[in-house]
């Protein structure tokens, strides 16, 4: 494969100019803007986490209640 188009596999160690943080920043603001108008519009999702402690938390006081009356 000989092709006179110089290859940009080298070139990930160089340094991050300021046009490319830019960028970066900008990507970021745009995915939180999307979050929020997403979870204005009501369709935000608890974390798999929370549920999970919830659940914890109820079955353990369900078990202490049993335990601890009985």
């Amino acid at each position: 494969m000989n092709t006179s188009e110089p290859s940009d596999r080298g070139r990930g160690a160089e340094k991050p100019t300021g046009a490319e943080k830019l960028n970066w920043m900008d990507r970021r603001r745009e995915k939180i803007r999307v979050e929020v108008e997403r979870n204005r519009r009501g369709e935000y999702t608890v974390p798999t986490w929370v549920l999970a402690a919830a659940l914890i938390l109820i079955v353990g006081a369900w078990l202490a209640l049993i335990f601890l009356v009985g």
